[in-house]
């Protein structure tokens, strides 16, 4: 496999244009997915100032393993997929606009990727959301980051049968994110597929037209 390299790979938008935005989501596709697919999510969001961020990953595939594996064997995938959005917080900062107003959302391999990039680079976030994710390592692995989120509303929604997502890495990202004093919300659906729930899409958007309205 030729190694990915994610950064100057294409960065996909909808909404307004960033020098015109108030506010911006930065949202990460899943496994062989596309920034397309996850970018229709912004649609169901019905803002007016959010400028939609979504990057795309070299083969569409952030890192090769599973997120469970040890992080050694997702190298240096995962490091330059962490650089993408560092990038992008910097790009947005850069631009006038607060990481306050900065929502991070992203689902599946996406999801995991997020978390662990808003674990690593703890600060005041609009949100994070991870749909159908967890933090990246393998199991028994000990979550402890420096820093706060300093309440930072973080939302985990997740099968409680996801064959991609183990329960109990759900529960253990809750846990590590309570301690990085995020105000969590961990949301788990009954016999649900390895796919977004309205009730997940509900959150996100009165969390975006929340901060969408603050001055």
């Amino acid at each position: 496999m030729t190694t990915p390299i994610h950064e100057g790979q294409p960065l996909h938008t909808r909404g307004i244009e960033l020098d015109q935005a108030r506010c911006v989501m930065i949202m990460i596709h899943g496994r062989g997915a596309s920034p397309h697919y996850i970018l229709a999510l912004a649609d169901e969001f019905e803002t007016q100032h959010f400028a939609y961020l979504a990057p795309q990953a070299a083969g569409f595939t952030w890192y090769p393993n599973w997120f469970t594996a040890p992080i050694a064997s997702n190298e240096p995938y995962l490091s330059s997929a962490l650089r993408v959005i560092d990038g992008l917080v910097e790009k947005v900062m850069q631009a006038g606009i607060p990481s306050e107003r900065v929502i991070l959302l992203g689902f599946s391999q996406g999801a995991c990727l997020t978390l662990e990039y808003a674990a690593r680079h703890a600060r005041r976030y609009g949100g994070v959301i991870g749909l159908s994710g967890g933090l990246i390592g393998e199991p028994g692995q000990v979550f402890s980051y420096p820093g706060s989120l300093m309440g930072t509303p973080v939302f985990l929604g997740c099968s409680d049968i996801d064959r991609h997502i183990p329960l109990w890495r759900v529960h253990e990202s809750a846990a590590a994110f309570k301690a990085l004093e995020a105000d969590v919300t961990e949301r788990i659906y009954p016999n649900m597929g390895h796919l977004v729930h309205s009730d997940e899409i509900a959150f996100v958007k009165a969390l975006a037209q929340s901060i969408e309205g603050r001055e």
